[in-house]
């Protein structure tokens, strides 16, 4: 009978509070992301050049997608359930030793990141499939299997890359990881079962709101413990405490670019949205990987500086300086993106923003990184102040609009 057995009950109830509540066990399960953020910023710095950015961001992408897939398990399951917790806190184990691994991935560890990765994608899935199965929701049930499926391949590739030579790794995790990043664009077509109705991916859009923004806090707040780990080792200066304030804005504007609306209204558009799995889809699950890479580089550019302010003969090399501008272009872009993806248009203000940073990354050789720094940090803080005046202008037209009817 359905709902009895393994997974009684196991299923969020669609409506009251705990439909949508973010758990303690969840954010527990976050601390594991912690971690993953800070290795992916090691790495970064350890081997600062373009092919070791490009393993960083397979790295990146897997460790990204590895946390929003089980966001919508959670946004699915119910995690004040025991065998719930207990799932998510096996997923943990995984994601430590993953995490773990991020720094030695392409070399001596990319077995233990390929298991690790791959068992937290088979267990997490399995788990929910038996879920639905068991509640005798069987269209969801066949969406999830579809997922599954898709999991077996794009993990047998990870595995198979896990034990390749380095070159063969990185085109073998590259594939995997495009295998990952497609499925959910196809919606998981397999063949005989074809794909899954967007009717199957419906979610609490406040929950996933929520739980997004709260993974930007988690990358952020690296953001602020690089920042403090280097001050603190090193000599109190003039230069370097400038370096730290610098830092420190950067980060608040950051927060301010999404935090100040664009949180709040993305969280009212996909909770009004007929479809909220395609809002999910593309607003929490694509765009996102484009502002947590923009708040890792960020947060690599402030290292940087705090340990060189001044560089070298006055000049930033062009390494750090596509670190520390990238990394706001990168983010300013995703934000264009996120509120475009909201129903809002294309902010002008962003889109000009990247541009200016781009202009501010060909200028390097006449700037230290200090310098290059605050003018990062005053493009965005340009455009965090007319975000603020475009979204006071829209409040005051719609009270007035709600007086005159």
């Amino acid at each position: 009978m359905a709902g009895t057995g393994f997974t009684s009950n196991l299923l969020r109830p669609t409506t009251g509070e705990e439909s949508h509540r973010v758990t303690f066990v969840e954010l527990f399960f976050d601390l594991v992301f912690v971690f993953a953020v800070t290795q992916l910023s090691h790495s970064i710095l350890a081997e600062p050049t373009l092919a070791g950015f490009g393993e960083v961001l397979i790295l990146a992408g897997a460790v990204w997608w590895a946390w929003v897939d089980t966001t919508w398990i959670t946004n699915w399951l119910n995690p004040e359930r025991g065998a719930v917790r207990g799932m998510l806190i096996v997923l943990m184990l995984c994601g430590l030793l993953m995490s773990s691994a991020i720094p030695e991935a392409f070399a001596d560890k990319g077995w233990l990141f390929a298991i690790a990765f791959v068992a937290m994608q088979l267990t997490r899935t399995t788990f929910a499939l038996f879920s639905f199965i068991e509640q005798g929701r069987r269209e969801n049930a066949l969406n999830v299997a579809r997922i599954l499926g898709w999991y077996v391949f794009s993990g047998a590739l990870w595995i198979w890359g896990g034990f390749a030579p380095h070159d063969a790794r990185v085109w073998i995790w590259l594939v995997a990881l495009a295998v990952e990043f497609s499925g959910p664009i196809s919606r998981f077509w397999l063949p005989v079962i074809g794909r899954s109705p967007v009717e199957t991916w419906q979610v609490s859009g406040e929950h996933m709101a929520e739980r997004v923004g709260l993974f930007f806090i988690i990358a952020l707040g690296e953001s602020i413990i690089v920042t403090g780990s280097v001050f603190a080792a090193q000599p109190v200066s003039g230069e370097g405490i400038a370096a730290l304030l610098a830092a420190f804005t950067g980060t608040v504007l950051l927060w301010l670019l999404y935090f100040a609306h664009g949180e709040r209204s993305g969280s009212t558009f996909i909770s009004r949205a007929s479809t909220t799995g395609t809002v999910a889809r593309t607003t929490y699950t694509y765009i996102p990987i484009l502002m947590v890479l923009g708040i890792v580089l960020s947060a690599v550019g402030d290292d940087l500086v705090l340990a060189h302010p001044l560089g070298h003969h006055g000049a930033t090399d062009a390494g750090s300086a596509a670190v520390i501008c990238g990394g706001a272009a990168v983010y300013l872009f995703g934000t264009a993106l996120f509120k475009k993806s909201i129903g809002g248009p294309w902010l002008v203000t962003h889109l000009a923003g990247v541009l200016a940073l781009v202009a501010l990354f060909l200028a390097h050789d006449a700037l230290n990184p200090l310098a290059l720094t605050w003018s990062v940090n005053g493009v965005l803080l340009v455009v965090v102040a007319i975000d603020e005046w475009r979204f006071r202008r829209m409040a005051d037209a719609e009270d007035e609009s709600v007086e005159l009817g």
